[in-house]
């Protein structure tokens, strides 16, 4: 799986959790970027990624995440992306 094909995916994840089929994440984007991604949102995202990638997160990355990129690279590291 390449990382453009992950961004694509995480669209369709983050258009379902935010119900905005406008969304596009790149990998700089953020809570601040997104009107409805507060703490409930973002455990509801994390779980849907999860489900998305059939991967589990610990509770420090979840936490450390600073943007979709830093997401995105341990899902490189889960699914081995190119």
């Amino acid at each position: 799986m390449t990382k453009e094909k992950i961004y694509s995916l995480l669209d369709e994840v983050f258009q379902d959790v935010f119900d905005d089929e406008d969304i596009h994440v790149t990998s700089e984007t953020t809570a601040n970027d997104i009107e409805d991604w507060d703490s409930l949102e973002h455990i509801n995202l994390v779980v849907a990624v999860e489900a998305k990638f059939g991967i589990k997160f610990n509770m420090n990355e979840v936490v450390s995440f600073q943007n979709v990129g830093e997401m995105v690279d341990v899902i490189v590291q889960r699914v081995g992306a190119k």
